[in-house]
């Protein structure tokens, strides 16, 4: 594997989106955002219409990473390319989107804590792609991929805007949150005995040195995070759902995650799921959170409120929680497969 990177069939064109919605959010976050649209091959010669796939990452994930390049291995934005330059799957347009917040990621969910990143990406990104590049605008000839976080926001969103989302892919997505996120938060519990049982006290330590030099720093900052988007107070500050002290959870603002928990909100969004042209989940069998199980989980609900099992990708293999970017340009392959065309 040559370790430099080569030119693309298609063509990667590197936008910046101004958002409305996002001016004056709560963390003084920037309005402006990147934004990378992928054409495939053929796209620049042609007048034709095309499937999207929009990309969304997982916590602390930001749009430059997608380029990120590590040994032996390309990027998801050449691999992704691949498919199409090799014609394994009918040419899609992918749209790589940044919800990136001061906390490291926003959950993709609209939130007094951080800001409203759902109604960005839906109600701001989408029609922007619509109306610069030649998609086909329509529910079944778009889909949502993401992975960890990113496999959150993907299956939720189709849940919430079937309207706009009409397939997802999610690898090890976010789900079960008794299984992913009890056993953190009592390390999260213990690593605050450091800091006189206040998270904002960490914060203040880790915003002025060098980031990820300390034990917790990755675990506290995902907590923080997900306390932002889940369990803000009216004012929008944080409220983690356990005790600082003893870890012990506080029902009321516990609630409030599980009410974000995807298995929890399957049989709400039932009619928006079977609506769903095509679900791919996987994780990896040695998960560090567990979602293997919470993958299990969103196919067995799947399949109780009747999504037909044709529509359904499952699949688990050998692998924790990172490394499994290889997993991504299989998932655009099926999905390209049974997104509608301008053909149909």
């Amino acid at each position: 594997m040559l370790p430099w990177s080569h030119e693309l069939a298609g063509r990667l064109h590197r936008e910046t989106i101004d958002s409305a919605l996002l001016r004056g959010n709560p963390l003084g976050d920037p309005h402006e955002r990147p934004l990378w649209v992928y054409t495939p091959p053929g796209y620049e010669s042609g007048a034709a219409r095309y499937p999207v796939i929009y990309v969304i990452q997982g916590y602390t994930g930001h749009i430059g990473m997608w380029a990120n390049r590590t040994p032996f291995r390309q990027p998801f934005i050449e691999t992704a390319d691949q498919v199409f330059a090799r014609g394994e799957a009918p040419d899609c347009i992918l749209v790589y989107v940044d919800a990136w917040t001061a906390y490291g990621g926003s959950q993709f969910v609209d939130s007094v804590g951080t800001g409203p990143y759902h109604s960005y990406l839906c109600d701001e990104v989408v029609p922007w792609v619509d109306a610069r590049y030649r998609t086909i605008p329509a529910p079944e000839s778009r889909a949502i991929s993401g992975k960890s976080s990113g496999g959150f926001g993907a299956m939720i969103t189709p849940m919430l805007r079937p309207d706009l989302f009409g397939a997802l892919a999610t690898h090890a997505g976010d789900a079960l949150y008794e299984y992913l996120y009890l056993n953190e938060f009592a390390k999260v519990t213990r690593a605050l005995r450091d800091y006189d049982h206040d998270i904002q006290n960490w914060w203040s330590d880790f915003r002025g040195r060098t980031a990820f030099t300390a034990e917790n720093d990755s675990l506290l900052v995902l907590v923080l995070g997900c306390a932002a988007a889940f369990s803000p107070a009216e004012d929008g500050t944080p409220q983690l759902p356990f005790d600082p002290r003893s870890g012990q959870l506080i029902p009321d603002l516990w609630e409030k995650w599980l009410a974000w928990d995807p298995i929890r909100m399957i049989d709400r969004y039932a009619d928006a799921l079977r609506s769903q042209k095509a679900i791919w989940i996987d994780a990896g069998t040695r998960d560090e959170w567990f979602l293997d199980l919470g993958a299990e989980a969103f196919r067995a609900g799947l399949e109780r409120i009747g999504v037909p099992s044709d529509r359904i990708h499952f699949e688990l293999f050998p692998a924790g929680h990172g490394g499994i970017d290889y997993r991504y340009p299989q998932a655009v392959t099926w999905l390209a497969h049974r997104l509608s065309s301008a053909n149909g």
